[in-house]
């Protein structure tokens, strides 16, 4: 094999990076999660009608570090709002779907919202909050950043290159988290049509909910119904932790049904950090906990409280896939 050159050399390093490719082995063995199943982990769902992800006129500029329409995050897929059971597997067919607008912007188990941006793009904390978990994982969104915003509210980014951030630390509001990429075993599958883009998780008291307003519920987006930047003179609110049932989240505990995850968690003496970890732990792998109380001390309500987690420098806001026009216009400059 021919050695690289000087130029090539970094290029492979950061491409590596941005696909989360590195142990190597280690992401073998974490897809074969994905296509194989665990304990009590069932294998995912493929079928043709994945390919409606594959977007080349998107994905192809978005790899190269450049906006498709300047200024704005395009959404490739919505929370679905009539989601298969998870003991099916998680799903990435488009079976039974439905966005917050009544359309079919999503697909089967999408919990999220996907936001296509440049590969290398600044990922921000969207409410100021505490680093509560890192952590890279190449059968279920790659690396993923989660953050206690406190009052039973938590966001995770998901499919990100790079942290820049650590457990522990507090963040403001627009406070940068880590760089995007697009890790994760679906970005392997895919390259180059996949989409790049930051998988972004709301989690309302340990559940996942839809941001974006839905039956008549409040948006969580602090601009209205669509996300927009934090305004560049907006001063940062201080962050108040969460605080959690110690009897709840032991009931979660001990109801895991993987051992080594339970003892796992059991290991984890402060409660604050044991809440979290079972909030993550719950989220990403259902099948694996018999019940799923509230963690949290109290229930909480929806709030205006969300900003889109990218910069005013880079971003307008966001625009819908499925309302682009066919021709698009020359893709920009990368976001910086």
């Amino acid at each position: 094999m021919a050695e690289l050159s000087e130029a090539e050399e970094p290029k492979l390093r950061l491409f590596r990076e941005a696909m989360g490719l590195d142990p190597f082995r280690q992401r073998v063995a974490e897809a074969m999660i994905a296509l194989r199943g665990q304990e009590d982990v069932p294998p995912s769902k493929f079928g043709l009608s994945c390919l409606r992800q594959l977007r080349p006129r998107l994905a192809i500029p978005l790899w190269r570090g450049r906006f498709v329409v300047p200024r704005r995050a395009i959404v490739t897929n919505l929370f679905n709002h009539r989601q298969t059971p998870i003991e099916l597997g998680w799903s990435v067919l488009k079976t039974q779907v439905e966005d917050f607008r009544g359309r079919d912007l999503t697909y089967d188990s999408h919990n999220g919202t996907d936001f296509a941006i440049p590969v290398g793009t600044r990922v921000l904390a969207a409410a100021p909050g505490e680093i509560v978990h890192v952590v890279s994982e190449f059968n279920r969104g790659g690396l993923k950043i989660f953050i206690d915003h406190g009052e039973g509210l938590m966001t995770t980014s998901a499919h990100l290159a790079r942290p820049l951030v650590r457990v522990g630390q507090v963040v403001a509001r627009g406070e940068p988290v880590a760089l995007s990429g697009y890790s994760g075993l679906d970005s392997l599958v895919t390259f180059p049509f996949g989409v790049p883009h930051v998988h972004f998780n709301t989690w309302l008291d340990g559940e996942p909910v839809d941001p974006f307003p839905h039956g008549g519920e409040e948006s969580l987006w602090r601009a209205g119904e669509l996300p927009e930047p934090m305004p560049p003179d907006c001063v940062s609110e201080p962050f108040v932790g969460s605080e959690y049932s110690a009897s709840a989240v032991a009931e979660m505990v001990a109801g895991c049904r993987t051992q080594t995850v339970r003892e796992g968690l059991e290991r984890i003496e402060a409660l604050s950090t044991r809440a979290a970890r079972v909030i993550v732990e719950s989220n990403y792998y259902p099948t694996r906990f018999e019940k799923r109380p509230n963690p949290y001390a109290a229930a909480h309500s929806r709030g205006p409280r969300l900003d889109l987690p990218f910069r005013a420098a880079d971003f307008d806001g966001v625009v819908f896939a499925d309302g682009l026009p066919a021709a698009l216009p020359q893709s920009a400059p990368r976001a910086l």
